[in-house]
């Protein structure tokens, strides 16, 4: 039973900067296998030689894979030299790219690890949404409601939390609240203009897999209540009695990988500013 805690793949996504790029990249990629378990290492800020040799090292102990968005030419190369070494994995995102830009414009790259990452305005509204999203997660707070951009309610494995963080990498703050026959909704959710509620379901199906992988995941028997059909139809049969009385646009994320849902959301909130 232990052995199902263990991640069919690791990977580790190395930064000279914070790694969020490479992040996105990696976990648009990994719903493409859903639902796998995938564990993904961030290694931000790498900006030397030995940062770049003990990731390897850690890498090949662990049998990853290793993505990396190096800037810095020698230190690419230092890497991927190493990698090879090793027989680990690696996987250039920036420099082909900007090989061929180089070429292309007949201009050199600037070379400056963090440019994406500049401290203006704009990254610091990232930071907030950021901030927001966590403090905000599952209802810790309800407080929180009145003050987000967007409230996303659904049953749990909905993407909630994975749709609040990629949404406030779009600088948009987001909170979000789960529904379950067990818990009254907060009467914050019906003093909002409806516009800011966004709907979450799934069908029964669907979900039944996905909480049976959770389950799995955790070292648990598939066969917990939290996974069978009779109650997942009851808590979809509470959720959707809620958006009905929250008259809220509703996204069925049954088939979508976050980034296809997160993009609906996004269209929608932005037609109604």
């Amino acid at each position: 039973m232990a052995a199902s805690t263990q991640p069919e793949v690791i990977i580790y996504v190395v930064s000279d900067s914070a790694g969020d790029t490479g992040e996105l990249v990696v976990r648009a990629a990994v719903a493409q296998f859903h639902p796998i378990f995938a564990d993904i290492r961030r290694a931000p800020f790498v900006q030397d030689e030995a940062a770049a040799a003990r990731i390897v090292e850690l890498a090949k102990e662990a049998g990853a894979i290793i993505l990396y968005t190096l800037v810095l030419p020698h230190l690419r190369d230092h890497l991927n030299n190493l990698a090879r070494e090793q027989g680990v994995i690696a996987i250039d995102l920036l420099g082909s790219l900007v090989a061929s830009l180089e070429e292309k414009t007949g201009r050199k790259s600037r070379q400056e690890p963090g440019l994406n990452h500049v401290l203006d305005e704009d990254y610091f509204r990232k930071v907030d949404a950021v901030e927001f999203a966590v403090k905000y997660d599952d209802m810790r707070d309800t407080t929180g409601i009145t003050k987000a951009d967007i409230v996303l309610v659904g049953v749990s494995r909905t993407s909630k939390t994975p749709l609040s963080m990629y949404l406030a990498h779009k600088k948009f703050k987001v909170a979000n609240v789960p529904l379950m026959p067990e818990l009254t909704p907060p009467e914050e959710l019906f003093k909002i203009p409806k516009e800011k509620v966004i709907g979450l379901t799934i069908g029964v199906h669907y979900l039944n897999i996905i909480r049976k992988e959770r389950l799995k995941a955790l070292g648990l028997p598939d066969s917990a209540a939290y996974a069978t059909t009779a109650r997942i139809e009851r808590e979809l049969e509470h959720a959707n009695a809620i958006m009905k009385r929250l008259n809220c646009v509703v996204i069925d994320v049954s088939h979508r990988a976050v980034e296809e849902t997160a993009s609906l959301i996004m269209e929608y909130v932005t037609k109604k500013e």
